[in-house]
């Protein structure tokens, strides 16, 4: 069941696009909460500090700051007007800390919802980069994310769904976090990508629609000839081709030097998808 949404807003023009989502999100899960959190970046003071020195450089840094949070005002009032209609139980959370500290207290409110709503990172100039934050939220909140492209209008009913299937761990958390979503959709399509050396795939597929029709969900297997490093073209392809209201997938990634780095295909759709995309880890 997903019961709990949060949905990540920044006082940018996207906060309309990712608020009109979870809103249908909600409605079609059967009107699911709705937790708006917004982020609000301080100044760093030792960066802020490191180019200005004396009382007049800790002026400008108390000048911005007071600046940056009455801009955040303003936006939670926006916000709450969009927010809270007739009936709801929705509410407005606010972190407002250095870039810092922005990503782990993020990831910490992430783990008190079913499901994150963010737009996907690199795809928009408007405001702050946000990368670190969603692939942070993605591979250690413990949740799944639902992420949308920038500008990408929401739509009332998730009617096709494009499930996108390889024997992995990550697939299978992706498969059992989004079943509300599937249980719901009219057409569900899952897309194996067979590459003609290997041999158990079509098997694989068989057994995982089997698992998914015990619970309710009749889905149709679509094997596609191709290779590992082809997959993000892949998937794109075929999500067009069914004009896929949502992607669902595996998320992909390594840590180094205790940074998250998406995969190559979870990188691919991030950055190229025009559809959202459903991912848990």
């Amino acid at each position: 069941m997903i019961k709990d949404l949060m949905v990540h807003l920044d006082g940018s023009g996207e906060d309309e696009v990712r608020l009109s989502h979870a809103e249908a999100l909600s409605a079609f899960l059967g009107d699911a909460r709705v937790t708006g959190l917004y982020t609000n970046l301080l100044p760093e003071y030792a960066y802020v500090l490191g180019a200005q020195s004396g009382y007049g450089g800790m002026e400008a840094v108390f000048a911005l700051e007071k600046e940056i949070r009455d801009e955040g005002d303003r936006a939670i009032a926006k916000i709450t007007e969009r927010l809270f209609w007739p009936g709801a139980s929705n509410e407005i959370r606010r972190i407002e800390t250095w870039p810092s500290q922005v990503t782990r207290r993020t990831v910490s409110q992430a783990r008190c919802a079913d499901l994150f709503v963010a737009t996907t990172p690199d795809r928009s100039s408007e405001g702050a980069d946000w990368k670190e934050l969603v692939e942070a939220v993605l591979f250690e909140a413990g949740r799944a994310i639902y992420l949308i492209p920038p500008g990408c209008p929401a739509r009332k009913d998730i009617r096709t769904v494009l499930l996108a299937w390889n024997d992995s761990r990550p697939t299978a958390r992706a498969i059992s976090e989004a079943l509300p979503l599937l249980k719901r959709a009219t057409l569900v399509r899952l897309l194996t990508i067979e590459d003609p050396s290997s041999a158990d795939r079509g098997e694989e597929a068989s057994d995982i629609a089997a698992h998914l029709d015990r619970h309710g969900v009749r889905v149709e297997i679509v094997p596609v000839q191709g290779k590992d490093e082809d997959a993000g073209a892949i998937i794109r392809d075929e999500a067009a081709k069914l004009s896929a209201d949502v992607v669902v997938m595996g998320a992909y990634g390594h840590s180094r030097l205790r940074e998250w780095v998406l995969g190559g295909t979870t990188r691919d759709l991030v950055e190229k998808s025009e559809r959202p995309l459903f991912l848990a880890h």
